[in-house]
Order: structure tokens, then sequence, then C-alpha cells
């Protein structure tokens, strides 16, 4: 059945390129096909002469692009473009060049993008877009861009569309979609994030475009002064209005007449003529501003109004309302601060007069009936007004069945028995059904200042949340139907609901969303069919790209993996392929046939042979021969290096100075290498001579010492090569002082029976002491051991070989007897070239006593009358053989 399809589609292509009798280039970046095509996608550029003008389609097109025939029209400078509706509108080219759909989609009436395409614009508000019925058999979406397409027929059914579709019949048999009537219902770009509400329009950029009166990122609310669903500007005139998506633009507020600042007043209304007639108990402040502060015989309450001193009192301290001053014949109560006793009135004899009469010298006479205390016969000389009557500047007069007092729009008290101001904002009001019981806290404004509305019998800036303005007075504060969280104009004219709904027209009702919990266009708890997509609490259009929306669970599920976009779930439901290599037959992604060496032309979803067909021989006749064009399968040759120019100054300097800083880098590493080889020679010189210096840890830390306090580095000091006669003299002072050890154990074994005479019966031994010898050979040798380690060179003078700079220590006298010549005569120096004799020997032996054998020998062997080197130093003697021994130790 597939086959069978693809057969009769191969048909109708077929008889479609049949229709175009003469044969076209058609190239990508990097390709180019002669044959016959019926494609209108792109732009036509030619060249005045050339052979051919050439179809590009949608790609970037630069000057290394091949084959050759397109990089020669490309760097024309007479190139000239010629664009598909939707594309490119400049005529010129310039490199590099984009052949791309501009933001919208655009309509083919046939397949494989043939025919006069309509190409629809992305709208720039909501609303714009028309819904026109099209026939179309392929689509080409601009990039970055969704559409949402539907079939007259079924209007309902939404197909979102994300990519380019080459055959509409090619799409999933579930789709509605019918080539002869098309309509679009909605497209935009789908680079915004959030998506822009139903009232916006993402533009390319990636910006939700608000029309007039909408605001936000999205566009999800009217801006300030605007109402309504289509945000319309409240009327003229009107301060205040109810406005925002769901509201209905009527007037919260009366338009505000000669309000008290347009003449510096505060507490009153300001005339026509610009002047202010303060309320009563205010008057000017000191600074100018009318109606700011309490005249006098009032003070100032803590709520901010003027109320009246009590009677007698002519000045009361703010707040508080003390008595600062009282009339005369007045004293202040002791019980009452607040309140001024008037003295009672008593005749010559000391008669106190009762209330309602007054004394007149000699006796009481009554009072003026207006008046319950007086100081005179008249009206005018009332203290407490008498019953139904109230104090007035000085006068009684009568309160009426509001509790205003006669001629003034002051409110009578029954306690203070005088008339008082209203509230600072109030111009009037009343005590509803006023008697003699009646209080001042009953009492109620009847009419306020210009900008304040009545509510519940107080003057307030705007009507409470419940209530509206009554039109009838502008000034009344009515309360809202209890279907209404707020309203305005009547009780049941809602701008907002109670029961979670959304006001539309005065009536709370579900808009925009199918149900909500609130009344934000973010609290949608179900939506409509144009926008099913419940996201966030918000009502979208569509899903992602790779997704679908699922009807049955009304949530988007994910596409297939084989399929970019799609309308179902499954391979089935493709609307494009996910994989470069394949093309989409029957809402199912399968591989590619591309022919004549041909790729998929990325974007459009079908090969670049699926545009062109080459006429090819068949068993009974040749090929239709196309006319020849240079360079469609010759690729561009490479670029010849640019012809040389002359340097200009800088250059060359750039050049001399990066030159001599390179042999200045070289010339330094040449003479490093060079001081490094020169001390690895010094080395191994010192290492082969047995003169390296070795660096122990008292060198290593008097370095230290000097690098830390900044001294100049010590100099090491290395002996020089020892002559031989050094060698010698120093092999001599080594032997000597192994012979003086082996001397001394020897000494102190005659020693012995020197001191052993005296304890023992043994007699004296015939051999002599060398005690005495001993003592005799320090005396002969006096200096024999000056180089002792006393006398050494300190540790300061060995490690730097510098010599010390103070005094040597005192060296230990030597007992002269303990030296004693050394075994080396003379002759151990025949092979150095000093002659200096040596010193005569010195006689040790003491006069008093005459010289043993022993002595004797001594003597004669510092006379060198010994046997040569190397015997022992006392000649021997005959002991009793034929050869008899002279040494007196064998005798």
């Amino acid at each position: 059945m597939l086959f069978s399809f693809l057969a009769v589609i191969s048909l109708i292509f077929s008889a479609s390129v049949a229709a175009q009798s003469n044969p076209s280039v058609v190239c990508v970046a990097g390709q180019c096909l002669q044959g016959f095509t019926n494609a209108t996608i792109g732009s036509t550029i030619s060249v005045p002469g050339a052979a051919i003008a050439v179809q590009l389609l949608p790609g970037q097109y630069t000057s290394d692009t091949n084959p050759q025939l397109l990089h020669t029209l490309l760097t024309s400078s007479s190139a000239t473009l010629s664009s598909s509706p939707g594309f490119n509108n400049s005529t010129t080219v310039s490199l590099p060049l984009t052949i791309a759909l501009q933001a919208g989609i655009a309509a083919y009436p046939n397949a494989n993008y043939s025919g006069s395409p309509t190409f629809t614009q992305l709208p720039e508000t909501n609303g714009s877009l028309s819904s026109t019925s099209f026939s179309a058999g392929s689509l080409m979406l601009s990039s970055n861009a969704w559409a949402a397409i539907s079939s007259s027929s079924s209007s309902t059914d939404r197909l979102i569309v994300w990519d380019s579709i080459p055959d509409l019949s090619q799409l999933p048999p579930s789709t509605s979609a019918s080539r002869s009537s098309l309509s679009i219902l909605d497209i935009q770009s789908a680079a915004c994030s959030p998506p822009c509400s139903g009232a916006g329009i993402c533009s390319a950029s990636g910006t939700c475009t608000c029309p007039i009166g909408f605001t936000g990122s999205s566009c999800e609310s009217c801006a300030s002064g605007f109402f309504g669903p289509n945000c319309q500007p409240c009327p003229q005139g009107c301060t205040s209005c109810d406005e925002g998506i769901s509201g209905t633009g009527r007037c919260l507020s009366a338009p505000v007449v000669n309000p008290p600042s347009s003449c510096n007043c505060l507490n009153g209304v300001c005339g026509s003529n610009g002047q202010c007639t303060c309320n009563a108990g205010w008057t000017n402040a000191d600074n100018g501003t009318a109606c700011a502060k309490c005249a006098q015989g009032f003070f100032l309450t803590s709520d901010g109004n003027c109320q009246a001193c009590q009677l007698g009192c002519t000045q009361c301290a703010d707040q508080t309302g003390d008595c600062i001053a009282c009339k005369s014949g007045f004293t202040q109560d002791a019980n009452d601060r607040t309140k001024c006793a008037a003295t009672q009135s008593a005749t010559s004899t000391g008669t106190v007069c009762p209330d309602g009469s007054f004394s007149n010298g000699t006796a009481c006479t009554p009072c003026s009936p207006l008046c319950q205390t007086c100081t005179g016969a008249t009206s005018n000389d009332c203290i407490i007004c008498g019953a139904g009557k109230y104090s007035l500047n000085g006068n009684c007069v009568a309160a009426d069945g509001n509790g205003v007092c006669q001629g003034s729009s002051m409110i009578a008290d029954n306690n203070k028995h005088e008339c008082d101001s209203c509230p600072s904002k109030c111009t009037s009001c009343k005590i509803p059904n006023f008697n003699v019981a009646s209080t001042v806290n009953q009492l109620q404004c009847t009419g306020c200042l210009p900008g304040f509305v009545l509510s519940q019998g107080k003057c307030v800036s705007t009507c409470p949340s419940g209530t509206f303005l009554n039109p009838q007075d502008n000034l009344t504060c009515t309360a809202c139907d209890s279907s209404c969280g707020t309203c305005a104009g009547s009780a049941t004219f809602c701008l907002t609901c109670a029961n979670n709904q959304l006001a539309s027209n005065g009536k709370c009702v579900s808009s925009y969303c199918a149900s909500c919990s609130g009344s934000s266009f973010n609290q949608c708890s179900s939506c409509p069919q144009d926008r099913p997509v419940l996201t966030g609490g918000r009502c979208l259009p569509t899903c992602s790209k790779s997704q679908y929306f699922d009807k049955t669970s009304s949530s988007c599920q994910s596409c297939d993996s084989s399929c970019s976009s799609c309308s179902g779930s499954g391979p089935n439901n493709c609307l494009a392929c996910s994989n470069s290599n394949q093309i989409l037959r029957g809402g199912s992604c399968v591989s590619s046939t591309c022919s004549s060496s041909t790729s998929i032309i990325p974007g459009l979803g079908l090969c670049l042979s699926d545009l062109v067909a080459v006429p090819v021989s068949s068993g009974t006749s040749s090929a239709i021969p196309l006319p020849t064009v240079t360079g469609i399968d010759t690729p561009i040759a490479p670029a010849k290096p640019s012809s040389s120019r002359p340097l200009a100054w800088w250059e060359i300097l750039l050049m001399a100075l990066g030159c001599a800083f390179i042999f200045l880098i070289i010339l330094m590493l040449w003479r490093r290498r060079a001081r490094k080889r020169r001390a690895q020679a010094t080395i191994a010189f010192a290492v082969a001579k047995n003169i390296a210096p070795k660096s122990n840890w008292r060198w290593r830390l008097i370095r230290f010492g000097e690098r830390l306090f900044g001294h100049k580095p010590s100099q090491r000091f290395i002996p020089p090569e020892e002559s031989e006669h050094i060698r010698m003299a120093k092999l001599k002072a080594a032997e000597e002082a192994r012979h003086e050890r082996d001397m001394d154990k020897l000494l102190d074994a005659y020693d012995y029976s020197r001191y052993s005479r005296a304890s023992t019966s043994r007699a004296p031994s015939p051999l002599p002491s060398l005690h005495d010898y001993n003592h005799d050979r320090l005396a002969t040798h006096p200096n024999r051991h000056s180089g002792t380690p006393l006398s050494a060179g300190s540790i300061y003078s060995q490690v730097t070989g510098m010599p010390r700079k103070t005094a040597e220590p005192r060296q230990p006298v030597r007992n002269a007897r303990d030296l004693l010549p050394s075994r080396f005569s003379r002759s151990s120096y025949s092979n150095s070239t000093r002659s200096d004799p040596l010193p005569p020997p010195v006689d040790l032996l003491e006069p008093s006593r005459p010289p043993t054998p022993a002595q004797e020998y001594a003597r004669l062997v510092s006379h060198n009358q010994v046997p040569p080197q190397g015997s022992y130093w006392l000649q021997p003697t005959n002991t009793g053989s034929s050869n008899a021994s002279r040494n007196p130790f064998r005798r």
C-alpha cells in the first residue's frame, strides 16, 4: 500500500516537473543541480551576459562557496536577486548572503514548495492575524517559530507545526489537515520564555510585543489607566477608575472641583474667588496655610479635630483641653482642670443667690428664661443656658432635631452646654434623633471637603473595600452585593468576585480560564480549547517543540525519538524528523533516497534531487539534452596570494624593533649558557685537583646571615697546593706526635720503679731514670709543641679564610724534659731545596750528675752519630757473643 502511494506521488511530481519546459540550475551552498523544476522557494541570482540564472535555496552563501558557477555569480559586481514572496526584499548581493524566510509562514499550493506561495507575516498584535482559508500542498516556516493550523471543516482540531513540511500528504493519517482548505489560527515566535499571554505576540528577538494598554514581561496585565480584556483607556475626567484586565472602567471617584489644595487651604473650602472658607474652629496658620490651626477658644485633639474649650475657658491646651485662662468671674475647677467654675452671686448682706437668679446688690433677681445661671437679666448674661439652649458666641441658641445649632453648622453638646465644631474634614454634621440625652460620639458627617467621600458617617479619601461611590451624589459610599468583592455604580455590578471567579462586565464569570482558583490570570484550574496547555496556573496555546498535547490527560507528552515534532505518540505521528538523513513519509521517518549524489537540504526536509528532475535515458530513447553550463561541477580555484605592497615606515620600525628584541634575548640566553658552562668547568677542575670547597652547615649559615643583613658575600678560603717540604714537615710532626705517645707510655713504666723504691725491698734498677729525660727534653726543645690546638686558627678563620682580629690565647708552658729530638734526621729532607741548618743540640743533662749511657747515646743521636734513618736510636752492644753488643741496656 505504501509503495503504491509513493508511486502515485512520484507520478504526480513527474507530471508537475514536466510542466516546466525550460531547464534551470538549482543550488545550495556547496552543490548545484541542473534539470527541470517547479520549485519557487528562495531567490534567483542572475548576472547580465551569463548563460543561465541560478535559483538559490535557503542557506548562507559566502565568497568561497562552491562550485565555480555559484562562486562566479556571487562575486560578480553586477549580480542581482529576485526573491520569492516572504524572502529577502533586497535586489543587490552583499556577501555573506543569507537566503531565509522572514518571520512568518509561506504556504505553497503544490508539494515540494512549488507554485505561487502565500506569505503570512508574524502578527505584531494579537487579533491582527486574518484567519482566511487557503489551499496548500507544502508549508515553510521561519526559523524558531510555530504555527497552529486547522482544517476549515474542523476548527476545533489544531495542528501545531514547528518545521517546514515539503508535502502535507505525508503527514500522519490521524491529522485532519486537508490540502484543499486550511486556515492559520495562530503563529508566533518560540523565542520568548515564558511565553506571551493571549494579548502579547512573541517577536523574533525573544521579547513579547505588547499592544497599547498592556504591560508586563508577558503582556499579562493592563497598564495604569486601562481596563478590560482589551485594556481600554479609562473615561476622560475620571481620576480613578476600575482598571485592570477584569476592570469595567467605571469611575471610582467623582471629579474634584476646587479642591482645598487649589487655594492653599487645609480644612476649608475654596471659593470661586480663590479664597478659603475655614470650617468652624479653624484659622490660618503662622506659615500662611489657610485653616491649618485651631482658632481662639478651641484646642487640637489627638484625632486632628479642633474642639471648643469648656464654658468660661478662653484658652485651653492642645491634646488635653486643660484650661489655661478663664473668663472674668470664673475660676478654674479644682477637681476638673478642663472647667472654669462661675463665682456664686451674693447680696450685700452675704446671701448667696440660687441658680436661675443673680444679685442686684441688695436682693437676688431672676435670670432671663433662656438662662440656667446668669450674671445679669438679659439672655446675653447667661453662664449656662437653659434647657434646650446652647451657648454660641455668648448667646443661647436652640438646636434642631439633628442637634445642629441654629444659625451655624456646629453641633450641640449636652455635656458642655455649648455648640461644638464638626470633625476636621466634615463641612457639616448631625446627631440623628437628637435629644437632651444625646452625646457627641453619635455624631455623623453629612458633608465632606472636596476630594473626600462619606463612609459610615465619616469623611475618608476613598471608599473602603466592599463599597462603591454612589453615582447619585458622588459622595456616599454604599455597600456592594454579597456576590461581589468590589463593585462600582451599583451594588450588583462586580469589579471583583468573592467566589474565585473573574468579573467580566460586572458579572462573575470564568473568562480566559475554563475554571480558576483565584482572580488572577495565573490561577487557572482548567483551560479553554484554544489555549489548552495548563502550565504554572496559566493557559498556553501549545507545548514545547518535542512534545504534543494529550487530550486524554490534558498534559504535554514527549514525542518519539525519531521525531523533532509530532502530533501524537509513537513513530507514526511525526511532523518532522530529528535525523538529518531521514525524510517524512506518511508520518514516519525513513531513510532518504537522494539521487544525483545529492543530500537532504537542511530546514526543508527533502533532497535536492526531489526538487530538480534530471532527464535520464530510457530503454527506447535517449535523455533530453541539457544546455552546457560551465563550472556547475567544478570547485573553485585556490585563492591567489594578494599582490605585495611596500611596507609603511611604522611597519618597518616595528619589524626592526622586533628583530632587535629577539637578538637581545638570544644574546642573553647565550651569555647565560656560557656562564653555566664556565661554572661547570671550574667545578670539574676543583674536583679533579681536590680543592673543591665543601658546602657544610657552617658555610650555609654564614651565607644566610650575609644575605639577611646585606653584607658582602665572604670568599671561602681555598688553601694553595702544598710544596714537598711542607708535606714532609707535616709528616714529621705526625710521626713525632705518635713517637711522643709511645715514649710517654715507656717513661711511665720507668717512673714506676722510682716511685716504688720506698715501699718495696727490691733493689733499685741499674737503668737510668727516664724522669729526668722527660724533664730535660723540654729544655732542649721549648717550642716543640707550638702547633697545639690552642694555637691553631679559630672556626671563623678556618671557614672564611680570614685571620682573627683578637689576641691569641696564651699557650701552656711545657716541660723541657718532655721534648725529645725527632727520629727524623736532616737526611729526610733530601728531596727538599731548603738548606737551613738545624739548631745545635742543647745539653739537657744537669751539670751535677754525670750522663748515663742512655743520655750519652741521645746526645750522639743529636749530633748525627747514629746509624742511618730507619734504625733504632740505641746502638747495640755485645752481650757475650762473638759480636759483643755495645747497647748499655743489654749489658
